[in-house]
C-alpha cells in the first residue's frame, strides 16, 4: 500500500471535526461525518482501505453500527466482498446471535449479527470508525468466530492509542489497522 504523507495526513485530519464533552462531560467526540461530507477526503479514506485489503482473500466485510456500517459497505464494493451490519440489539428482522459488552462512557451494549450472514470458513474484515476502548470490536470478533468465520484484522479510520482498543485487539492476536490517531479522547 502507497504510504500516505504526512500532508495527506493532515488534510485528512483536519476533516474530522472534534465535539467536546459528547456524549458525556471528559469525552472528546471524533466526529467522522465531516469527513465524510468531503467528497476527496472520503474517497481518499475509502481508497487507502481498498488499496490494503485488495486481493487478500477477504469474503465480507463486517461493519459496526452505526459508523463503520458507512466506510464497510463502501470498502465491501470495492473489494468484491460481501457487506454484513453488525447491529445494536433489535434492529435485525431475521435470527440473530448477540453479545453483550462495556462501554467506557456507558454500562452495556449489545451487538448482534443474522445467524446465516457469515458461513463457517470465511475470512471477515470487521470495520468500524475508530477504535477506543476495544470492547465494542472483541464483541464483533466474538460474534464472527461464533458463527465459524476467521477474523481476517480489524480496520479503522481513527485510534484513539490513550484508551488502549488497538493495543487490546493486537494483544488478542488480532491485525489492526487505523489510518490515524488522535491523543487524547
Amino acid at each position: 500500500m502507497k504510504q500516505n504523507s504526512a500532508d495527506e495526513v493532515m488534510d485528512i485530519i483536519k476533516t474530522i471535526r472534534t465535539v467536546p464533552n459528547f456524549p458525556k462531560e471528559g469525552i472528546m467526540f471524533r466526529d467522522v461525518t465531516t469527513l465524510w461530507k468531503d467528497k476527496d477526503a472520503f474517497a481518499h479514506s475509502i481508497r487507502q482501505f481498498v488499496e490494503l485489503y485488495s486481493g487478500k482473500g477477504i469474503q465480507k466485510v463486517a461493519g459496526i453500527e452505526a459508523r463503520g456500517l458507512v466506510i464497510a459497505g463502501a470498502v465491501a464494493a470495492q473489494i468484491n466482498a460481501g457487506f454484513v451490519p453488525l447491529r445494536k440489539a433489535g434492529k435485525l428482522p431475521a435470527k440473530t446471535i448477540q453479545e453483550t459488552y462495556g462501554l467506557e462512557y456507558k454500562d452495556s451494549e449489545t451487538l448482534q449479527v443474522h445467524e446465516a450472514a457469515i458461513s463457517p470458513g470465511e475470512s471477515v474484515l470487521i470495520m468500524d470508525d475508530l477504535i477506543a476502548t476495544g470492547g465494542t470490536a472483541m464483541a464483533a470478533a466474538k460474534l464472527v468466530e461464533r458463527l465459524g468465520g476467521n477474523v481476517h484484522g480489524f480496520a479503522f479510520v481513527i485510534d484513539l492509542p490513550d484508551l488502549g482498543g488497538k493495543k487490546k485487539l493486537e494483544d488478542a492476536g488480532f491485525a489492526c489497522f487505523s489510518q490515524m490517531a488522535f491523543d487524547g479522547h
